[in-house]
């Protein structure tokens, strides 16, 4: 964390999520729908292959390999909104890619630093959760309504027992439902455990909502320059 490489990294993250909210009158043409689809190959490619090099070199269990992390379920969400374009599907990605994986992207719990595999495939994973979200955002104007939050709230709680027995049954920790990550993490600050998870949990209300209300603001600020325009 924090290294050049993470540096260079998030300057990258900030500037592609720029341009896509510079460019999103142009996103916005039917033409890339042939992008959508080509972006979301390359996510199932390189998922597949991230699990093929976990095998390879012996290191897939279960309690640690499955996609069962929200950010592995935000990608499973990102490749259905990208080929389906389900709305259902945005409503839930936009809270995991805000609150989860734009974290992860900030504060990378990875042990691979450039130019090794794994630290392409983790930054690229998360940067597209996050840049999938902003383009069907800006560009396809899906946007999040308050039933929205309820809706990814009830989506990870009736999740979690699955996660819980999983990761008893495995000798898991997905989700950081058994302790803390080891690298430092925004988790140092939410009190030791079980508290941290409690903890979690408001946060993804509380979170949610202030993004709910952000992006609400911003979508009549949106609508008033148009009328003003017009």
């Amino acid at each position: 964390m924090f290294s050049l490489s993470h540096f260079v990294t998030l300057t990258i993250f900030f500037f592609i999520s720029t341009f896509i909210f510079i460019h999103r009158k142009k996103l916005s043409d039917k033409r890339w729908r042939k992008a959508e689809l080509a972006t979301a190959l390359s996510l199932i490619l390189i998922e597949i292959t991230n699990h093929l090099w976990m095998y390879k070199h012996a290191v897939w269990k279960f309690g640690r390999s499955m996609p069962l992390e929200l950010c592995n379920i935000g990608l499973l969400l990102a490749i259905g909104l990208l080929l389906t374009r389900k709305k259902i599907l945005f409503e839930l990605l936009f809270f995991i890619a805000l609150l989860g994986a734009t974290q992860a992207i900030i504060t990378p719990a990875l042990t691979y630093d450039f130019p090794h595999f794994r630290f392409f495939h983790f930054f690229y994973a998360h940067m597209m959760i996050v840049w999938v979200t902003l383009y069907f955002l800006w560009a396809k104007g899906f946007y999040p309504t308050f039933s929205s939050v309820i809706k990814v709230v009830l989506f990870i709680n009736l999740l979690l027992p699955a996660i819980l027995f999983i990761n008893k049954t495995a000798d898991g920790n997905y989700w950081f439902l058994r302790h803390k990550p080891k690298s430092p993490s925004f988790m140092d600050l939410l009190g030791p455990y079980p508290w941290y998870i409690f903890s979690l949990e408001s946060l993804l209300v509380i979170l949610s909502l202030i993004a709910w209300l952000c992006m609400r603001s911003w979508l009549r600020g949106e609508k008033k320059s148009s009328y003003s325009e017009s």
